[in-house]
């Protein structure tokens, strides 16, 4: 069971996510509607996990991105899922590459959470220190890669591996979703990390690594996306 602190602004969606994650046996210590009474909830009463929406009151911009980086710098343990409207890759990376803290992070599309055991699973995964990576967003990062790119490095069962990887899937997971070995796993692995030159580093290391390489080549614009 997680306590969670949940920060969105529509009435509607809120109570519904109140009610699947009830539901779910955990326990929503404060679900408030922007990023102030946010920031509040949390300080007052440390909670398992914060789930938060991008765009908050007063002018529905990325004032709940913004909350959760302060946030983690107040509270480096705090692990973070923040829901999007839309494939905004920019406000991915800016999370995910915020420097500050050490708990999970987790970037979901709100289209997610109608898939209830994958949005619970992931939250799970962010609770447990993971990084979670909405399927979409990587994507989207990987389509952004032109052919001069050293991604046209790898064969397509590495893209593959490497979009998984990206999600935060360990490679126990990955072989279930591609019906392989675990080995196999392993070697299409290496082959992606020595082809990149990323070091081979396990857990959410391994995640921002595929993300700063994905964001760091040159021409490499993260603005995909209509906003959050």
């Amino acid at each position: 069971m997680l306590r969670i602190v949940l920060a969105e602004d529509s009435v509607l969606l809120r109570a519904g996510l109140v009610e699947l994650l009830t539901r779910s046996g955990h326990t929503v210590t404060a679900a408030v509607g922007d990023a102030g009474e946010l920031a509040r909830a949390v300080d007052a009463d440390l909670p398992d996990v914060v789930i938060t929406d991008v765009r908050m009151p007063p002018d529905h911009r990325d004032e709940g991105l913004r909350a959760a980086l302060a946030l983690r710098a107040r509270h480096v343990r705090l692990p973070v899922l923040v829901l999007s409207q839309y494939v905004a890759t920019a406000y991915a990376t800016q999370l995910l590459g915020g420097g500050a803290g050490t708990g999970g992070l987790g970037y979901l599309l709100k289209d997610r959470v109608g898939e209830v055991a994958e949005f619970l699973d992931a939250l799970r995964r962010v609770a447990d220190g993971r990084t979670v990576i909405d399927p979409e967003v990587v994507r989207v990062l990987l389509a952004q890669q032109t052919e001069d790119r050293p991604l046209s490095r790898l064969t397509p069962r590495e893209r593959e591996v490497l979009a998984l990887m990206a999600e935060g899937l360990n490679n126990q997971a990955i072989a279930q979703r591609l019906t392989v070995t675990e080995a196999s796993v392993v070697k299409h692995s290496g082959n992606i990390f020595m082809k990149l030159d990323l070091d081979p580093t396990e857990g959410n290391r391994r995640v921002l690594a595929v993300l700063a390489h994905l964001r760091s080549r040159p021409g490499q614009g993260l603005s995909g996306g209509a906003g959050a």
